[in-house]
């Protein structure tokens, strides 16, 4: 009875049409290479994040502009007249056009005055037809090294070159991310095509074996384990094939058209091959690495860019420190054009002037020796930043290369254990058709395989997220790919 009930059971296993199977198995003749190079041409093209990106340092040198418009030439003019019961009291009109100067913080001035009327104040009257003016202005105390205008001019400029560092470590970071997510989907679809091999194997022994057991070769419960590791697989399998098109999904983040659309990965598309033999760091590439961070890693490039900041804000603050002392000079001309012709005592000469001074100094300094004293305790923590932020560079990129190195002896002793798995199996095998060992035994072994190459899939993923990640930690990236046998 038990014997019929074992028949029937069989039966009905050979005629399942394994669903799971059939349904993941979303490769095709058509498949097509989907590589790192495909992925940097597409993100560097069109990725919207890549344009935000490099508006960082449009912004700073926005600011740079905005600064020198400190610098501009100005250009007041000022008008009042009062007139009453047939009175001119006064008409008074003054202009000027002001030059702002780099050296010593001065004041280039052309200006052209002419205040008449009965009640204009005398020491401003100017004769009927006006008179001009060319003069300056200097600081001679406080503004002559560097002022308020030089000062924001030269820290925005230090500001552009921050900015630039900032994007690269953006831009880094981005294509960081992107590779990370380019090994994570080649490890689901490595693991897919590794249980796709796994369920064809099982669904090709299971066929075999039911044939055999209805010829009466075997016996009927070797059909029943196997159909179960059948199911097992196939249950597995399905649950990966989620996996892999999760993680595709992933990846067509980043992946954008030249509409600034998003675009996602064919289902025939699949990842670079990797011939494990050329997974090994070079050996030079430590201390390539260490002197490219030492150099131009953007988070160092950030703190000195800081630094130069409060340098200038620092020389700026002792600046303050000095009495202001403020001196005007004009000479003054009744001219109103060049061809005017005019007696000499009316025309430009040191005879026809006008002076100004003026002087202000606080007599405590508590509030320019407190900002001057805030900026140098700024400096001292970036220097304190700067020693911290560049060894821990380098002990990352240290640490990443000891993982990279680890990573390759670890693939080296995979390979090995997986040939020496094969020939178990093939010897296995080979007592099974003997008689001399059990389905059980083939199972285990055969599982045991897929594991270990699935161990090895995942061990080739981390040796290539830990080279990004090497480059990553040293301020830079690479563009070589030579994952291709």
């Amino acid at each position: 009875m038990i014997r019929i009930t074992l028949f029937i059971l069989i039966g009905l296993l050979s005629s399942v049409r394994f669903g799971a199977y059939a349904q993941t198995d979303t490769t095709t003749s058509a498949t097509q290479e989907f590589s790192l190079q495909d992925l940097e041409d597409f993100l560097f093209t069109n990725h919207p994040v890549l344009k935000q990106i490099q508006l960082l340092s449009e912004s700073a040198r926005a600011s740079v502009t905005q600064a020198l418009g400190k610098f501009d030439p100005a250009l007041y003019a000022d008008f009042k007249n009062k007139y009453f019961g047939e009175i001119d009291y006064y008409n008074d009109w003054s202009s000027e056009l002001k030059v702002p100067l780099w050296l010593a913080g001065a004041d280039l001035k052309v200006g052209y005055d002419r205040n008449v009327g009965m009640f204009t104040n005398p020491q401003s009257r100017t004769p009927n037809a006006g008179l001009s003016g060319v003069g300056i202005s200097i600081p001679l105390g406080q503004g002559l090294l560097i002022d308020s205008r030089r000062n924001t001019l030269m820290q925005a400029r230090a500001m552009v070159e921050y900015a630039e560092a900032e994007q690269v470590q953006q831009i880094n970071g981005l294509w960081y991310q992107a590779i990370s997510d380019y090994w994570d989907w080649y490890y689901a679809y490595r693991q897919f095509r590794l249980l796709q091999e796994g369920v064809r194997l099982a669904d090709t022994r299971f066929r075999a074996i039911s044939a055999q057991t209805t010829l009466g070769d075997r016996p009927p419960i070797d059909s029943v384990e196997a159909a179960i590791t059948l199911q097992e697989r196939e249950m597995q399998l399905a649950k990966y094939a989620i996996e892999f098109r999760n993680k595709k999904l992933i990846l067509s983040n980043h992946l954008w058209n030249e509409n600034e659309q998003p675009v996602e990965l064919p289902e025939y598309a699949r990842p670079t091959s990797v011939n494990i033999s050329d997974l090994s760091p070079d050996a030079q590439l430590l201390s390539q690495l260490l002197e490219v961070a030492e150099e131009q890693h953007p988070e160092l490039l950030m703190l000195e860019s800081k630094g130069l900041q409060l340098n200038i804000e620092e020389r700026y603050r002792r600046e303050m420190l000095k009495p202001r002392l403020d001196i005007s000079g004009t000479l003054i001309s009744s001219r109103r054009n060049f061809s005017e012709s005019l007696p000499p005592i009316y025309d430009f000469n040191f005879g026809n002037y006008k002076l100004g001074m003026s002087f202000a100094f606080p007599i405590f300094l508590r509030g320019e020796r407190g900002k001057l004293r805030e900026v140098r305790i700024q400096q001292d923590q970036l220097r304190y930043d700067q020693v911290i932020i560049g060894r821990n560079i380098r002990n990352d990129i240290n640490t990443t290369y000891n993982d990279l190195t680890a990573y390759t002896q670890q693939l080296r002793l995979q390979v090995k254990s997986i040939a020496n798995q094969e020939v178990l199996l093939a010897g296995e095998l080979q007592k099974f058709e003997l008689g001399e060992s059990t389905l059980f035994i083939i199972n285990s072994r055969e599982s045991t395989l897929i594991d270990m190459q699935r161990q090895r899939e995942n061990l080739v993923t981390a040796y290539q997220k830990a080279l990004a990640g090497l480059y990553y930690k040293a301020g830079t990236r690479t563009t070589e790919y030579d994952t291709t046998p």
